[in-house]
């Protein structure tokens, strides 16, 4: 069984920067696909980047060039550097895991970014 817990969500300004952690137990992120979700209100969940096992990444087109991911094999742990945050980036953050054929969600970090 896998286990995903976020932190790092909160409150920051237009402009600012946020980074989202997701620690992982139950199984090793380096050889597993790893990814962060997002949902803003009134939406669906939307594919914000993925890491794959040998490293490939991929980024949704509307975090491109602000948002980075990445991981720390050694503390089994994911990470989302957020940067130039704007309003419309406003949603519950969820870091997922596709090990043995499931995927597996985290409970969600919220992200609030307003004046």
């Amino acid at each position: 069984q896998v286990q995903l817990v976020e932190s790092g969500g909160g409150l920051v300004q237009p402009g600012g920067s946020l980074k989202l952690s997701c620690a992982a137990s139950g199984s090793s992120i380096s050889g597993n696909l790893m990814a962060w979700y997002r949902q803003a209100p009134g939406k669906e969940r939307e594919l914000v980047a993925r890491i794959t096992p040998f490293s490939l990444i991929d980024y949704a087109a509307y975090v491109q060039g602000r948002f980075t991911i990445s991981r720390d094999n050694a503390k089994n742990t994911l990470y989302l550097q957020m940067n130039n945050l704007k309003p419309e980036d406003t949603a519950v953050y969820y870091c997922t895991a596709f090990t043995g054929g499931r995927l597996y969600w985290g409970q969600g970090t919220q992200v609030t970014v307003s004046s």
